[in-house]
């Protein structure tokens, strides 16, 4: 077993090459962000009393005026990460799935969907569905987001028609879709990993899903017998209603592309178009209502859509100014042996992943280094790509400040609670514990063969 070699010190590792220099300095900014948006949740007991996108502004004020970088560049900076490729990307998406949601609930779309859940499935089966199927999409279409788009609207309506707490569903929905999306072989953090250690995509998956499935099934168990121990509404929930099979196409369609591996862009517009078309068809609304609701839609993602776009512009700061590069020379320090190389690798991409709330980039940065620790070490790289995507993906469903929950804040009008779904996403809390069990797994398979 070798030890690590100048591969990852600092004038020759991954940092050093996306960053001049290692500045501690600039992470202020991000806590700034970070601590003004969690502080304020916690002086107010609620944490979107301030608004995320005046929090992130602060950080990047304190981003032009602490990083010793010409104010031109340091603009130019900023813009590009506003204008990075993926950051627009998921803005779209906001937009997009914000229309379907509003255009659907206008025509009676949810309604319909949520008679059907409420004639045929026994409510103290909700959350544990809603899991399952959000697991099901997200593992099939390889997208978080993509699922809670095209469920999120259903699981909030079923809840409030049920009585069953809306953060409880959520955190189903949430960790659902983040199970599937970890394992799926078409997201794009899977698709990260693998690449950033070149390993096969099979021998990851396998990895992955012995970690993940056990943690999945033992939070199936708990969300059954936790569903059993609800109290339901009877009055709103058991009595029998009309299903409109009709109303119900627009999702049938959503979920049915997202399985066939559609991009993510279509599948919405076409959601949008045929929600519209079904709307003017059956009077909800003529063709300038149509209008509205659709930027009704866009109106109730301006809050995630303005984070997404701020947030990228300070990462990408945060990033020239050598914020990152230090994270990732402290890390580097405390390598000794192939357990506190995984450790690394996971606390790693924790930590990159907590300052730009983006999983599949921050695998992306935390690729190199981790395959150069994977190397060092000799650690099969299934293992490490393993440990980088689970990582990712447990702290991307935890932030506050993530695109998922704030995804499923808007779809929800603000009626699901931080505090809750953090408590209540117990497969992410789950597959931490077996996750530590690998990173702390000492027998000869952390080896290669």
């Amino acid at each position: 077993m070798k030890k690590v070699t100048s591969n990852i010190d600092s004038s020759n590792s991954l940092s050093s090459t996306i960053l001049p220099t290692s500045n501690w300095i600039a992470l202020i900014p991000l806590f700034v962000f970070v601590g003004t948006f969690l502080g304020a949740g916690i002086y107010f007991n609620d944490f979107y009393a301030l608004p995320s996108p005046i929090a992130v502004c602060l950080g990047i004020f304190i981003a032009f005026v602490l990083l010793r970088i010409p104010f031109k560049e340091n603009m130019d900076t900023f813009l590009r990460g506003c204008g990075d490729e993926k950051i627009l990307t998921m803005c779209i998406i906001y937009l997009l799935a914000g229309a379907f949601s509003t255009l659907t609930k206008a025509t009676g779309s949810v309604d319909a969907v949520v008679n059907l859940g409420i004639n045929y499935i026994s409510p103290s089966y909700y959350p544990v569905g809603i899991f399952l199927i959000a697991a099901f999409l997200s593992l099939s279409a390889g997208t978080s987001v993509g699922a809670i788009v095209a469920l999120g609207s259903v699981t909030m309506a079923l809840a409030e028609q049920s009585g069953i707490s809306v953060s409880l569903m959520g955190a189903a929905l949430l960790t659902g879709a983040m199970f599937g999306d970890n394992l799926s072989v078409i997201s794009d953090t899977t698709i990260a990993a693998t690449q950033s250690l070149g390993c096969e995509m099979k021998d990851k998956m396998q990895t992955n899903f012995k970690i993940a499935f056990p943690a999945a099934l033992v939070t199936i168990i708990v969300l059954t017998i936790y569903g059993f121990s609800l109290e339901i509404d009877a009055t709103s929930t058991f009595a029998s209603k009309d299903v409109s099979w009709v109303l119900i196409i627009p999702y049938i369609v959503v979920i049915i592309l997202s399985l066939v591996g559609i991009n993510v862009f279509v599948v919405l517009f076409l959601g949008v178009v045929l929600s519209g078309m079904m709307g003017l068809y059956l009077n909800s609304f003529d063709v300038i209502g149509f209008s509205k609701t659709t930027y009704k839609g866009f109106e109730g993602m301006s809050e995630i859509f303005y984070l997404s776009l701020l947030t990228g512009g300070l990462a990408a700061m945060v990033e020239k100014g050598g914020g990152i590069q230090f994270i990732l020379e402290k890390i580097s320090k405390f390598i000794k042996n192939q357990h506190t190389a995984l450790i690394g690798v996971a606390t790693l991409v924790s930590a990159v992943n907590f300052c730009i709330a983006n999983n599949t980039v921050s695998i992306l940065i935390s690729g190199k280094i981790a395959k150069s620790l994977n190397d060092n070490y000799e650690i099969e790289p299934k293992i490490t790509a393993s440990l980088l995507d689970i990582f990712a993906c447990i702290v991307q469903g935890l932030l506050p400040y993530g695109a998922q929950v704030l995804l499923l804040i808007g779809l929800s009008d603000g009626k699901i609670n931080y505090l809750d779904i953090l408590t209540q996403a117990w497969y992410l809390h789950i597959l931490f514990v077996f996750s530590l069990g690998l990173l702390f797994y000492k027998s000869k398979p952390l080896a290669k063969v």
